[in-house]
């Protein structure tokens, strides 16, 4: 999927129209809709601030993340986990890892 249908499918998930997300961003909707046809590309700067009013990351929205990470909650979670030493994060995976098991087999995940 591209920018621009990744963007639009965010916007539309988060219920924005597009003039409601040129007014956060500070442009208009026909700028917005021209960044959605892939009419025009956004800046760095403005597909950052994008991201940001669309809760998604900017890798997810250049087509490097598969995944739509919208719970603000779970990416300060990842970026606490990141941001430790080697040894502990490697525990904090490993239980993570093993819920995530637990879960699949009791049927909680596909």
């Amino acid at each position: 999927m591209k920018f621009a249908d990744k963007m639009t499918q965010a916007r539309k998930d988060k219920g924005l129209s597009r003039s409601e997300l040129g007014e956060k961003l500070g442009t208009s909707s026909a700028v917005v809709g021209r960044y959605e046809r892939a009419e025009m590309a956004p800046s760095i700067e403005v597909a950052a601030k994008i991201a940001r009013e669309l809760d998604v990351s900017l890798d997810y929205l250049a087509g490097n993340s598969p995944l739509a990470v919208k719970d603000t909650k779970m990416i300060s979670r990842l970026e606490g986990i990141a941001a430790m030493p080697e040894q502990a994060r490697d525990q904090v995976l490993h239980v993570i890892d093993a819920l995530i098991f637990k879960a699949k087999f009791d049927g909680h995940l596909a």
